[in-house]
Formats: structure tokens, C-alpha cells, sequence
């Protein structure tokens, strides 16, 4: 983190633990929509990232992506980690988390977790913060993979290179210290696609998972929900970069029908992983999510659906300031520990 954005993070972390009165004044009337109330820390994140530098959705892709690597690391904060170890996995690069206090010895369980981003931007980077705090708080290690991005490697780039690096995972799983039968994978947005493309490319080939966490994940790429129309401008992810990330990563419109995008179109293999899926009340992206959801459970998948419902589109980036996001964060790596531990 550069002396300039830890700057940055103190001075948002100092505003959003100011008193109660003055966060009221700052973040403005509740905002409620939909039956669902905006957590104030949020609500004044926003107010105040919109009067310092309102989000250009129209900015150069290098500049995008230079922009969420910044400010990933002003909400993400320092988060301790046992260790870290970079790796090269499938050719690209991978990072390792190993937590202080691992729930169990070699060999143990491990979450292979994808960046989300819109497949157009994010890194190992952008979501460090994240992994950090669910590998420490778990007890469970965190190998997060990266893959070839939009619009410079088009679909189905991101979805080959996410089952490569599965795959390489579970063949070396030794070399990790980590059980090929306590693996799960787990990623967010365009990563929780990934992570469930991946999940039912391993039911169909036998495969083993022993589970998947999908937070608030990208499922339909003809998306026509309520919640894109409630929350699609205002609270973080909008219509425009959504627009722009389906243009890039999937040029040919014909192509956004196929299931290995458009997972809500996918046959659900009922021995699928169990899945936990995880979306937020001001969140786009949340009813096709839901719809997912629903979708493994009339297939008789085993799944828990939790709705975050104060929270907005990219919370498990906002670990280092405020407090309802992490919240969410830590309960997710409860869930994990649970789940794979």
C-alpha cells in the first residue's frame, strides 16, 4: 500500500468511526427501497466516494483497473495473515494464504478462490484484503488464481483458464499441503461465476469438491430483474459497467446465452457441491443470484441462501474500514470453517 492511500484508509476509517451524529449528517436520510434498509456505514462510504471522485465508468480500461487496485486497498486496510506465498499455477500467477492457526495439519482443507471484476478488471491485488481475512479468521488456507482478462482475452477465456487452474489445484493438491476431498472454491461476482462454472465442470467429469461459496454472483448475462432496476445506479456496481463488461468480455450476443456465462441456462448435475450462496440487499446482481440459488435446490443440490440485505454489490473488498461488511466477511469465513474444517 503506497504512504498516499494508507492515508487514504485512515482518513475513511476515522470518518466512518465518527460519532453517530455526525455520520448521520454526512451520509443523509436512511435509504430504504425494496423492504431493505442501507447499513449506514455504507451509505456514508458512498456519499463520500461520490462527492471525491464520483465512479467514471468511461475511464480507459488501464486507468479502470489501476483505480480498483487503489481503491481496494483504502477499504481493504491491513489485514494479518499467518503467511503469504506467491506461486505460479496453470502459468498464472496465484497467491497462497496460509492462516496462523490452521484448523487442521497436512493435508487439509483448501478454498481456490476468483477475483471478481467484471472479468475485465481485478487481480490478486484488488482482492488481497479478502482472502487475508477469510484464510485468518477460518483457519482454512486461500489459494486465490488469476485469469487472462477482457477485452484483451475475450469469452471463454476466463472460464477455460478458471477449470485449468482447478484442475492444476487438484492435481498437486499434495505439493499444497492440501486433501483432494476437502476442496472448495469460492470467488465473488464475475468470480462466483467462475467458481460455479467450475463447480459443475467438476460434477459432470467427477471431479471431487467438497463445496462452493458463491458471493453474490453474476449468473445471466440477459439479466432483466427487479433488482437491476431498484439498484442499478447509486450503490456501486451499475447498469454502465455492466454494459461495458458484457461488451468486452462476451462481444458476440449470441454467445451470452451459453451456459458456461449464463449459468442460470447450465443442467445442474444433482451431485453437484454443496453450495453457499451469499448476495446483498443493494446489490444488481442479487435476484439472479437468488434465482441460481433456487435453481440447485430444485435439483436437489444441498444449498444455503443468506441475503445480506443492508449491503451493496463488492462488501467482501470492505474489510478495513466500518464494521457491516466484515461482519459479513467473518461470518462467510465461519461458514467456511465449518464447512471444510
Amino acid at each position: 500500500m503506497s504512504p498516499r492511500t494508507a492515508v487514504e484508509s485512515r482518513a475513511l476509517r476515522a470518518a466512518m468511526s465518527a460519532p453517530s451524529w455526525a455520520r448521520r449528517l454526512i451520509a443523509g436520510r436512511p435509504v430504504m427501497i425494496d423492504g431493505q434498509t442501507l447499513a449506514p456505514d455504507l451509505q456514508m462510504m458512498l456519499r463520500l466516494q461520490a462527492i471525491a471522485r464520483p465512479r467514471d465508468e468511461e475511464v480507459p480500461i488501464a486507468m479502470m483497473r489501476s483505480n480498483m487496485v487503489r481503491e481496494a486497498a483504502i477499504v481493504g486496510g491491513q489485514q494479518s495473515i499467518g503467511e503469504v506465498r506467491e506461486l505460479v499455477v496453470g502459468g498464472r500467477p496465484a497467491r497462497h494464504y496460509l492462516p496462523s492457526e490452521p484448523v487442521s495439519s497436512d493435508p487439509g482443507p483448501l478454498l481456490v478462490y476468483f477475483h471478481g471484476g467484471g472479468w475485465i478488471e481485478g487481480d490478486l491485488d484488488t482482492h488481497d484484503a479478502p482472502c487475508r481475512r477469510l484464510a485468518e479468521r477460518s483457519g482454512v488456507p486461500v489459494l486465490a488464481l488469476t485469469y487472462r482478462l477482457a477485452p484483451e482475452h475475450p469469452f471463454p477465456a476466463a472460464h477455460d483458464d478458471a477449470e485449468a487452474g482447478f484442475r492444476w489445484v487438484v492435481d498437486h493438491a499434495a505439493e499444497l499441503g492440501a486433501d483432494p476431498q476437502r476442496i472448495g472454491v469460492g470467488g465473488d461476482s464475475a468470480g462466483g461465476n467462475l467458481a460455479a462454472g467450475v463447480a459443475l465442470a467438476a460434477a459432470r467429469d467427477g471431479v471431487p469438491l467438497a463445496w462452493q461459496v458463491l458471493l453474490y454472483p453474476c449468473t445471466d448475462l440477459e439479466r432483466d430483474t427487479q433488482s437491476l432496476r431498484l439498484f442499478g445506479e447509486g450503490f456501486y456496481l451499475t447498469t454502465a459497467f455492466m454494459d461495458r463488461a458484457n461488451d468486452y468480455y462476451v462481444p458476440r450476443p449470441e454467445d451470452r446465452r451459453d451456459p458456461r456465462v449464463s449459468i442460470v441456462r447450465a443442467e445442474i448435475p444433482s451431485d453437484l457441491a454443496p453450495a453457499y450462496v451469499v448476495t446483498a440487499g443493494f446489490d444488481p446482481l442479487r435476484d439472479e443470484g437468488e434465482t441460481y440459488a433456487r435453481m440447485l435446490a430444485d435439483a436437489g443440490v444441498t444449498v444455503e441462501l443468506q441475503r445480506c440485505t443492508g449491503l451493496i454489490h463488492g462488501f467482501v473488498n470492505i474489510v478495513g474500514v466500518g464494521s457491516s461488511s466484515r461482519a459479513a466477511v467473518d461470518d462467510v469465513a465461519d461458514r467456511l470453517r465449518t464447512a471444510l474444517g
